[in-house]
């Protein structure tokens, strides 16, 4: 083969059908040029926000035949994969860790391809690229941040050092309606939700929105719930409000933007984007904070919208144990980093070797004692 790799400053110079000629296949929607597009012409990625574009293109006899989205970083934030102290531990020793690279999907922890291209020794000359590209300016690490198996599995051939975390996912096991899974849990869990469902919904009117049902003014809405909930959890939101009208504009078919209502009045709203397997649960936030609204509006609701909609699964982000007790059960997400310098790659090996090991161990202690569903059922 004779491959080569191109770095692009901004996702346009590649233009949507050159990327998705890649991504669309994957069946996901933030690989989508529409949703990456969304991220940097609304500002919410740029370089002023410490995340400048250096996504690759590889060619072979000038047709382009992979892509990787691929970020300089300025800081971590936004990446859900936590590398803070491994930073902390550089600098102390007189290195520098920013920038780094970034293989991801800008504030999305969302397992899916990276190395978008059909063919393994393709995926590697990409990975290839992006080690090179750390090499050549000199940078502390590149991270390929929730990969799927098979991306894992060349990179960490390829020398990248492996890491586990877990997220909670719902399952669906040919449900036909919502009941039917409850009819799966205990009885004490199934009485639980059917208590939070009826105080969640009461005096409320919940809608799912999509297409053309996603106007500005449900925009304006939703943001000020994501800016309440931003504010008060990491200090900054990272997604500006144009992005909204952009994937608005662009994926409105792809959306489903649950909504409630209180006397006519939006008080509370949770963003999902649908894929061809999964429902994918993303920001939330309310101005009327009442009990058992946030399970409803993002859990139970993307449960009854999945079954609606035939999906495999509900993937409703990061972090959260109070999941498993609505039927999420832990899953294992995976990121790869290669790290340049000798002595801080030896020691972060070494500290991912004990963290693998205690998730591992974590997520069965969790399934044996707090798993919701009957005992039978618990590692389905």
């Amino acid at each position: 083969m004779s491959l080569s790799a191109r770095i692009h400053g901004s996702i346009a110079e590649i233009g949507r059908v050159t990327w998705d000629a890649q991504a669309t296949p994957t069946g996901d929607p933030f690989l989508s040029y529409d949703f990456l597009e969304a991220c940097e012409a609304s500002g919410s990625v740029q370089p002023r926000e410490g995340w400048a574009p250096r996504h690759l293109t590889l060619e072979d006899d000038g047709d382009i035949v992979g892509v990787m989205p691929l970020y300089l970083k300025g800081h971590s934030q936004g990446e859900y994969v936590f590398d803070h102290a491994w930073a902390d531990a550089l600098e102390r020793a007189g290195g520098i860790y920013y920038p780094k690279l970034l293989g991801a999907v800008p504030f999305t922890p969302v397992t899916g391809p990276r190395l978008l291209a059909t063919t393994i020794g393709r995926k590697r000359a990409l990975a290839e690229a992006a080690v090179s590209l750390v090499e050549r300016e000199g940078l502390s690490s590149l991270h390929i941040n929730f990969a799927d198996d098979a991306d894992q599995a060349v990179l960490v051939e390829a020398g990248f050092l492996a890491r586990q975390d877990r997220q909670f996912v719902w399952t669906n096991r040919g449900y036909d309606r919502f009941d039917a899974f409850l009819s799966d849990l205990s009885s004490s869990h199934r009485k639980t939700i059917r208590r939070e469902r009826r105080e969640a919904q009461a005096g409320l009117d919940i809608r799912v929105l999509t297409g053309r049902d996603l106007t500005e003014a449900m925009w304006d809405a939703f943001f000020e719930f994501y800016m309440d909930t931003g504010s008060r959890k990491w200090g900054r939101p990272y997604l500006k409000r144009a992005f909204f009208s952009e994937i608005g504009a662009r994926m409105a078919d792809r959306i489903a933007l649950v909504m409630a209502f209180e006397a006519g009045r939006p008080i509370a709203g949770a963003l999902n984007f649908i894929g061809t397997q999964a429902l994918y649960g993303r920001q939330w936030g309310t101005v009327s904070p009442r009990p058992f609204l946030h399970f409803e509006l993002c859990y139970y609701q993307a449960i009854d919208l999945a079954i609606s909609l035939g999906l495999e699964r509900v993937e409703a982000g990061a972090q959260g144990d109070h999941k498993l007790a609505r039927g999420y059960l832990p899953r294992p997400v995976h990121s790869a980093h290669y790290i340049a310098h000798p002595g801080l790659r030896h020691a972060v090996d070494d500290y991912l070797d004990q963290e693998r090991e205690a998730v591992a161990e974590n997520a069965v202690v969790m399934i044996e004692n707090y798993s919701p569903f009957r005992r039978g059922d618990r590692d389905a």
